[in-house]
């Protein structure tokens, strides 16, 4: 099957200079919400590893009936559409499970950058986090790591999965002790699913609304562009942070959608980390590769060096992408070369465009022969208009992946869309 469906597009050019683009493909149907989404998945292969990290394995049958019984516990101590679920955790097992279980519950999940709450000393931008959105539940993957941010916080209700902390909640004991709901109907395509934080550089971290609609017709128009996810459940290797829009809506939310598997890569792209990440691929190769150009400045010299490892590299490959900044063309000659030597079919390198705001893709190059650079063309389902602003055009977007606006910050949400409700980036 193709890797890249067709794109056909339109375009309207407009008397004030804006360029309107959109495509002709339709956006199919999408479930409702992520929890149906993993309902289905899990009863059609309750088997199959959703998951794999340090060795442990969650199956979808595990994953489902783990967020049944949290939604369950959630709901009993009060959680819901305001009250939601601050998550203090790199990406784990144990982080997907809470968060699987918030959706179910109807509780935003806020995954906190481990930024804010590791590398803190006084904890500032978390602290405003909780006084915005008064979360009802913090948990904590690892009680003594994240003590000091539990401790700024001074919230009651702490969960923990690992270490001692004084009156805190025990995830396990959760997973045990609580049973499903029967009968429970889940989110509807409106109700909140996450709250994600901009990185604040310039004041405090606006909280972007992220609801079920917009995640699940987000991966409805990466299926749409990447024909071969329906007979071919794809395998990422990823490190990319749950905190940020990439890994955690458009990452794993892919494999979650398709029936996939995400191996959760510990390392980063700085020196003394990448060498995790060479032995997570080394174990396991992917069939869709995702990172930032500072990850592949680190890949490529690594595959120049062991013909092996790229060879398992590229073994299945189907892409692969780039996102976050702009990949240097030298860069890109070396990638496509190693592909083009190691590879027994073609491993195109592509882009896509999007912001936290569009849940995140809003555009995505799903064809060949564009420059280095290019972030491709709207997606199904997506308007995008090219707005003068000044000397230069904005991006500004509309569909049903667009956030509708900031937790708890109506000001900020209303200057942020134009007179035809299109977000400005």
């Amino acid at each position: 099957m193709r890797t890249f469906a067709s794109p056909d597009i339109e375009m309207e050019r407009r008397g004030d200079g804006s360029v309107i683009l959109r495509s002709r493909v339709e956006l199919t149907d999408f479930e409702p919400s992520i929890t149906a989404v993993l309902r289905t998945r899990a009863a059609e292969h309750p088997d199959r590893a959703l998951a794999v990290h340090r060795g442990v394995t969650l199956s979808y049958g595990e994953a489902d009936a783990a967020a049944n019984s949290l939604a369950t516990a959630f709901k009993s101590i009060g959680l819901g559409p305001d009250h939601p679920v601050m998550i203090l955790s790199g990406n784990a097992i144990e982080h997907l499970l809470v968060s699987l279980g918030a959706y179910a519950a109807g509780a935003p999940a806020m995954p906190i950058s481990v930024a804010y709450s590791l590398q803190s000393k006084d904890h500032a931008r978390i602290k405003a986090i909780a006084e915005l959105t008064e979360p009802g539940l913090v948990f904590a993957d690892d009680a003594e790591a994240f003590g000091g941010a539990l401790d700024a916080l001074g919230l009651d209700n702490v969960l923990v999965a690992r270490g001692d902390r004084e009156g805190a909640l025990r995830l396990n004991d959760l997973l045990t002790s609580h049973s499903p709901l029967a009968g429970e109907a889940g989110p509807g395509a409106d109700t909140v699913a996450k709250l994600l934080f901009t990185s604040g550089s310039t004041g405090v971290p606006k909280g972007v609304i992220n609801t079920h609609r917009m995640l699940c017709s987000d991966q409805a128009m990466l299926q749409a562009v990447w024909p071969f996810l329906a007979e071919e459940p794809p395998v990422l290797v990823d490190w990319l942070p749950w905190s940020h829009t990439f890994g955690g809506n458009h990452n794993l939310n892919l494999a979650l959608f398709n029936g996939g598997t995400i191996h959760i890569d510990d390392g980063r792209p700085a020196p003394p980390l990448f060498g995790r990440t060479i032995a997570a691929l080394s174990e396991v190769p992917p069939t869709v590769y995702f990172n930032v150009p500072a990850g592949y400045a680190l890949l490529a010299p690594a595959l120049e060096s062991d013909s092996g490892l790229a060879e398992r590299f590229f073994s299945r490959l189907r892409f692969m992408f780039y996102a976050a900044a702009a990949l240097p063309d030298a860069l890109a000659s070396r990638l496509r070369a190693l592909a083009s030597r190691h590879a027994d079919h073609d491993v195109p390198l592509t882009s896509a465009w999007g912001t936290t705001e569009t849940a995140p893709g809003a555009t995505t190059m799903h064809y060949l022969g564009a420059p280095t650079g290019c972030i491709g063309v709207p997606n199904p389902g997506v308007s995008v208009k090219l707005a003068p602003v000044g000397d230069k055009l904005e991006i500004r977007v509309k569909g049903p992946n667009v956030t509708p606006g900031y937790y708890r910050q109506p000001e900020l949400t209303a200057a942020t869309f134009d007179e035809e409700g299109y977000y400005r980036s």
